[in-house]
């Protein structure tokens, strides 16, 4: 077993432990509300609390500790891990999650590695994930800066980075209000891999050390086939009763207030475009009923995806897809996207796959969270971003019926992204002495 090796006051843990404690004191009547009436925070007590996670298998001869936060950042791991497994035969894999709807996905996903809820950053159960991990590499997928975590890699003898990483402008502002708790968590990365360079100043900005940060680009682009005729979108088009003639909108990843937007552009358009059919995708699994209440509520003919046991009949124009893990593949089945997530103050998100495959996309006005990939779709004339129920249906109109420009939209959006490919491998090179060497790597100064 590894051994601890305690490099940090416990001062800090204990200071710590007390704000954490102190937050979800003043947190509790939300976190009751939403367990009884959402059932969300109900599942893996033991392993949020107190880490008991499942424990590192006897026979691995290199153990990874990968952390997504949710469904985006759990799908992105994929081509890492596959990478990964390749460079290094025998490496076994450990994924944590923090929400539900990442943990059930991780699940399906990774059915034949370690799945579990990620411990809360008490010093406690932290420290017991890391004696029951015992991982040489942990991982973090975009941006987790939680104290214990990151400080506690070191005790316990593990290499700790950021892969894909990214810090928003609001992030960013926010940490610098803190950058006396900041700077010293980024100097004990050993290595921050971002997708760009406007995410990599910010990192150093908050006091990285440069020699750290690398940048590799987004691996979001990465695992992602542009074929349509893949056997799952193929296998979803004949399961939605999809026809040759149909135009395919897929309204993907909608949050809160998103919905009657797109209902009330949906109607508009159709009645010019009679063939149009629409697949509704929300974001959170916790919202699917809300949405068939709704859809009910309004009046429309509709089918939800989890009721589906053969294919839906032609003459009902609206699928509720409310299913977890899917709708990288949903993608592939349409002709026109709007994404969600962009028409509130959620900062969007991820457009690229919907890009992907080829679809005219288009997107609310608040995309911060993607913004590198919006100007680059922007930059060429591959998105269009609306701003309410009447711009949107303008543009599923236009699309619907116009294929020539539909078609050129969609081609400028799959170029986009292959152009962009490739950052898996990059992100290889430099995790490579992370991976190889069995004792701490310096890729940073003393902090």
């Amino acid at each position: 077993m590894k051994q601890s090796n305690r490099t940090d006051p416990p001062m800090i843990s204990w200071l710590l432990n007390i704000v954490y404690l102190t937050l979800v004191a003043a947190a509790s009547p939300f976190l009751v509300w939403s367990a009884i009436t959402k059932g969300k925070y109900r599942e893996g007590f033991a392993e949020k609390f107190l880490g008991n996670v499942p424990v590192r298998p006897a026979d691995s001869p290199q153990h990874l500790w990968l952390h997504a936060v949710s469904v985006g950042e759990v799908n992105l791991l994929t081509p890492l891990m596959q990478a990964i497994s390749q460079a290094h035969p025998g490496t076994t894999f450990h994924i944590t999650t923090t929400t539900k709807a990442g943990y059930d996905l991780a699940q399906t996903k990774y059915a034949q590695h370690t799945v579990s809820y990620a411990p809360l950053d008490f010093s406690w159960g932290v420290a017991n994930a890391y004696r029951r991990i015992r991982p040489d590499v942990v991982l973090l997928a975009e941006l987790e800066l939680w104290p214990n975590l990151i400080r506690f890699a070191k005790r316990f003898d593990a290499h700790i980075a950021i892969v894909n990483g990214r810090l928003s402008p609001k992030s960013h502002r926010g940490y610098r209000r803190l950058s006396w708790l900041v700077r010293p968590l980024l100097r004990k990365l050993n290595l921050i891999a971002a997708q760009d360079e406007t995410y990599a100043a910010r990192f150093r900005d908050l006091g990285a050390d440069p020699t750290a940060v690398q940048v590799t680009g987004s691996i979001k682009f990465d695992g992602i086939t542009p074929d349509r005729n893949n056997p799952q979108s193929l296998a979803f088009r004949e399961l939605a009763g999809l026809h040759p003639d149909d135009i395919v909108w897929l309204a993907g990843s909608t949050q809160a207030g998103e919905e009657p937007i797109v209902l009330a552009a949906y109607r508009q358009a159709r009645q010019q475009i009679p063939n149009l059919k629409l697949l509704l995708v929300p974001r959170h699994p916790h919202r699917f009923d809300e949405v068939a209440q709704l859809l009910a509520a309004e009046g429309e003919r509709f089918a939800r995806r989890s009721q589906l046991n053969e294919p839906l009949s032609s003459d009902v124009p609206v699928l509720l897809v409310d299913s977890v893990g899917e709708l990288s593949a949903w993608w592939g089945t349409a002709d026109i996207a709007f994404v969600g997530g962009s028409l509130g103050n959620r900062g969007g998100q991820n457009m690229i796959e919907p890009a992907a495959y080829g679809s005219a996309v288009a997107v609310g006005p608040n995309t911060w969270n993607f913004k590198d990939v919006v100007e680059r779709l922007q930059a060429a004339e591959a998105l269009t971003v609306i701003h309410d129920a009447d711009s949107l249906a303008q543009f599923v109109k236009q699309a619907a019926a116009d294929r020539s420009w539909r078609n050129e939209q969609g081609e400028r959006a799959q170029e986009v992204v292959l152009q962009q490919q490739g950052a898996t491998a990059r992100t290889l090179t430099v995790l490579a002495p992370l991976l190889e060497q069995p004792t701490i790597v310096k890729f940073r100064s003393a902090a």
